[in-house]
Parts: C-alpha cells; structure tokens; sequence
C-alpha cells in the first residue's frame, strides 16, 4: 500500500472530525470520521496513475421550455453493478483500486464523471476557469435558438459507509449523524464556489431506480442554475404568500396524513402526492438548508430519519403476491428485496429565495405493491399530466404502521 500521511482536520459538530485529502488527479476527498471512531489521524496516499479530468460538459438550452440540459458523454463509461472485490467505493487493497485510498466512516469526494464542472465560473483553487460560462441567472433566463454554456458546478459522491452493501437507512444512529454532518459541511462549500446557484444532496436506492452501485452512498449536485422544479416553486411562492411553506407544514400536521413527528420535524404524505409512496419530511421552523439547521435538529433528524426509512422498507414485507403473468410490467423479485426509492434533499438556491424556501425531505418510490412497479406512461412522461392511484389518506396509513412496526433506532 501506498505511504501514509497525516491530514488537515477540523473539527465539526457532533464530535465529527473532517479530514481534507487529494486524489491522484487532483479531486479533492475529505474524511469525516464518526465521534469515537477506531480510525487514527493518517490516511494512505492515492498512488495510482490516472488519466487527466475530462473537460467540462457542455448545457444547450431548449427553447421550448427555457431549460437547461447537461450533455456529459464521459459519463456513459460508468461501472456498472460490480462485484464487493471490483466495488469502486470501497477502501482501497492491492487487487481493487477504489476511488478512496483508506479505510474511512463516511467519505465525499468529487465524481470522476461529472455531470456539472469541474470547471467552475471562475477560477478558485484548484478548479479551471470555463471559456463560456453561465452569466448569471439573467442570462440563463433569456431564450434563444441554438444558446450553449459550460456546464460548470461540481458533482460530488458521499460514500455512507465502507460496507459493499446498504443504504443510509442501514446505518447507525451514530453514522447517520456523521452524514448529516457531512452534508452541511458540504453544503455551505459548494454554496460559495463561484457561480453555483442551488445546491441538491440525493440518495437513489435500488436497480429499478437506475443506480449502478450497490454501495451504501449518496450524491451532490451543485447546479450553475435554479432548477426548473425550484424555479416552479418560487412562482408558487410569488403568487400566493411568503410564509408557504409554514401554511402547508400547519395543513399537513392537522391531516390524517402526518406519518412520523418530533421536536424539530414532521413527516407526511402530501395532500396531492403524485407517486404510491411519496413521503416529505420539514423542519418546523423556517431554514434554508441542512447547513442552516441547528445541532438539536441534526441530532433528531439521525434517529427521526433512519425510522422513517426503515419503515419505509417495512412497508411491503408482509405482502406476498402471485409470480406475474408472462409479458407483464410486474416485478415479483421487488417483493424479496428493499424498497426503490430517490430520498430528495430539496434546498433553497443559493441566492434567491432564501427567505421563503424551506429545505424538506421529498422521498418518492415506483414501488406500488410488492411485486409492481408505477412505470410514467404517455400522460406523465410527455405531459407531467400525473394519475394517481393510491389516496395520500391510504398511504399514510399504511406507511405509518410500517413505521410503527420496525423499532426504535
């Protein structure tokens, strides 16, 4: 193995202790090591021989809709599903050169197929500067036949564990709370990279999904603009008040709806809940993103959350359904395993909107029974013209008494 050394730390909230780190080719890795942790001060060097970045993609705007779309061709190389002794975020051994060259807790380090940068608007460290970068939101916002940019930003992997196998759900209390911690710190960085706009921390779990790591990890986006979804919201927000998102959060908690509630943070099934099981979790006092919330509400928000999620793999087990018919859109090898879902981390931009967007939790799964999934059919793909079919009443109930039944973390 490669040499050791001892890195720059920091002391963060929790006892969490954060170490920075380079790779090979200059993406930056930072350790953040659990409070207690067995793991001492130095970390192994990454020794191995790596190709130089790729360029920064490039974002064409469609003029239909006034969106911006990535195309990041490096990214079609990926790993696909390996094996514990190939897995690509495990600690690195002599047979299996990961992306993280020590043993570790929780560890973030920049993508090596990034969607966004690493160029960014302007250069800042080690980052390059883009030749054609976003000009701000105005310009973003302006319409045109044929407009290019730079997809500057930073994409960013959180590895939850050095386990091959799990999701944040399976983690400790302990480790849940490292995790958050991680994505705070994270979080208020990328925020202050020049010309990020908004800043999304994101799980997706399971193959029907589309995730090609069977690790226990998350991601983080940081965007050169406002995303359409947010920018939809901040519309909403315009045309009826500025304190939304305390009516709605004061809406849902009166509602048969609400799934799970603490001190700081309540979870419920919205009132016009798109997906079978769809489940959002707020804080209750306003905040702008997880680095805003205060350690009482990242010390709640570990066990409150690693709950909701267990019960959220409970949901389904009880259930035993019939093998599907041949040539149907069922799945009857869900029944046997977790729970397919993207765990959203919706934060307010960067620089608009901090006053009335409230981070929340929006968890979706296409998992409507045991054995099928909700495939986006004509209406929901081509004209985000949604059909439900569960009541969010329904699911509530139901996914309160999974909750219910799994115990406490």
């Amino acid at each position: 193995m490669p040499r050791s050394a001892e890195l720059s730390t920091e002391t963060l909230g929790a006892g969490v202790t954060k170490r920075s780190d380079l790779l090979a080719d200059g993406r930056e890795l930072f350790y953040y090591d659990d409070p207690g942790t067995s793991l001492g001060p130095e970390r192994s060097v990454d020794a191995r021989a790596l190709d130089p970045r790729p360029e920064s993609a490039t974002m064409r705007q469609d003029v239909l809709s006034g969106d911006w779309i990535t195309f990041a061709t490096k990214r079609q190389n990926r790993v696909m599903l390996p094996s514990a002794d190939a897995d690509p975020l495990a600690p690195q051994t002599p047979s299996n050169p990961s992306e993280i060259p020590s043993r570790y807790d929780v560890a973030v380090f920049e993508n090596r197929s990034p969607s966004f940068g690493p160029a960014l608007a302007e250069a800042t460290g080690g980052a390059p500067a883009a030749s054609d970068a976003p000009r701000g939101l105005g310009d973003l916002a302006h319409l045109g036949l044929g407009r290019t940019r730079t997809s500057i930003g930073r994409c960013e992997v959180v590895c939850f564990s050095p386990d091959h196998s799990g999701s944040f759900g399976t983690q400790s209390v302990t480790r849940a709370r490292t995790v958050i911690e991680a994505w705070a710190d994270r979080t208020a960085a990328l925020s202050a990279l020049p010309g990020i706009e908004q800043v999304f921390p994101f799980e997706n779990r399971g193959e029907a999904i589309g995730v090609t790591l069977p690790h226990p990890h998350g991601q983080i986006y940081a965007y050169p603009y406002v995303t359409p979804r947010t920018q939809r919201l901040l519309e909403s927000i315009d045309r009826t008040a500025p304190d939304l998102f305390a009516r709605v959060l004061a809406f849902e908690q009166a509602s048969e709806r609400v799934v799970l509630s603490g001190e700081h943070w309540t979870a419920f099934v919205p009132f016009a809940a798109r997906w079978p099981l769809e489940v959002q979790l707020m804080p209750h006092r306003h905040v702008p993103d997880i680095a805003a919330l205060s350690d009482a509400e990242r010390d709640e928000l570990a066990p409150l959350y690693l709950r909701l999620l267990r019960g959220v793999d409970a949901l389904y087990q009880p259930e035993r359904s019939a093998p599907a018919a041949e040539g149907s859109l069922e799945v009857p090898a869900l029944a046997a395993g977790p729970t397919p879902y993207i765990a959203a981390w919706h934060q307010a931009p960067v620089h608009v909107g901090r006053d009335t967007v409230r981070l929340r939790l929006e968890l979706t799964s296409p998992r409507r029974a045991a054995d099928k999934l909700k495939f986006l059919a004509g209406s929901e793909s081509a004209m985000h013209a949604w059909t439900a079919e569960i009541l969010p009443e329904t699911a509530a109930e139901r996914l309160r008494a999974a909750v219910e039944s799994v115990p406490a973390p």
